[in-house]
This record gives C-alpha cells, structure tokens and sequence, in this order.
C-alpha cells in the first residue's frame, strides 16, 4: 500500500469531504484551510475573507487502489471550476477552485486533466482552477469533519 495526499478546493469543503470520504481507496479526508497565509486561521477567519486561504479538503489515498485521475476526474465533476471565487450561493476567495499537488507526477496529472476537460467544449468558460504547491495545511475545527456524516446527510 502507497499512500499519498493531495488538496482539493471546490468550494464549501463539507461537501467536497462528503464526496471525496466515500470512493475506494481513499483512506483519509480532513476538512480544512490551506492557501493563504494566515498561520493556524479559525473558520471565523477564513470566512471573513482576510487570510487568502481557502477551504479545502485533505485527501489522503492509496496509488494501489485509486488513480489520481480517477481524483482528477471526481474533481472536476463536482464543481464549477469556471467560476472564479464562487460555487453556487458561496462567494469569496476562500471558495476557489484549487489543487494543490504535493508531487510533480500530481502536478502534471493535475495540468494535463485540466486541459483535456477544457478542450473537450464541456466548460464555455475558461476553467479558472489554480494547480499550485501544496502550501501548510491547517485541519480545520473538529465540528467541522465529516460534517455531513455527523447530521445525517449522506
């Protein structure tokens, strides 16, 4: 088993958990704030708007059991990454669509995937995502996992 990590941001990182915590070969996913630079930012802070990071889940997965583009492609299907700081009624930078690689083979998979769904006439809008280095991650408040599972929403 090779485990290895990437972050997601599509928006409010309660569903983004939701939807990445229930695939195969995903052994972890952890709610929280990465992107900005804000050193250990509350969700009152993230919220507000001032830090630059953005709500984003922690994906940890097994390579044996999960590709990175089957990741890529859960991803992109999720959300609307052609709009900029927003997914549905959330808006501000902290909802960015983002991936944030932690490998240069993640950081190609990510580009190549990228382009390929651009060119595919699936999006009329350019896809705004940012494909970054993964910078600190902070786990967000323990209210704040699961979320969805905790209340019954799945």
């Amino acid at each position: 088993m090779s485990i290895e990590k990437i972050i997601f941001g599509a928006g409010c990182f309660w569903g983004v958990e939701s939807t990445f915590c229930r695939i195969d070969g995903v052994v972890n996913t952890t709610c929280g704030y990465s992107g900005g630079d804000v050193v250990h930012p509350t969700y009152e802070m993230v919220c507000a708007g001032n830090t630059g990071h953005a709500e984003v889940v922690l994906v940890e997965y097994d390579t044996s059991a999960v590709s990175i583009d089957a990741l890529l492609d859960v991803f992109w299907q999720s959300h609307d990454p052609t709009t900029k700081d927003r997914q549905g009624m959330d808006i501000g930078t902290q909802y960015r669509s983002a991936i944030y690689f932690f490998t240069s083979e993640q950081e190609v998979t990510s580009r190549l995937s990228r382009d390929k769904l651009q060119q595919s006439g699936h999006w009329q809008a350019p896809i705004v995502t940012e494909i970054l280095p993964a910078a600190p991650f902070y786990p967000a408040e323990k209210y704040h996992q699961r979320y969805f599972e905790k209340r019954g929403i799945l």
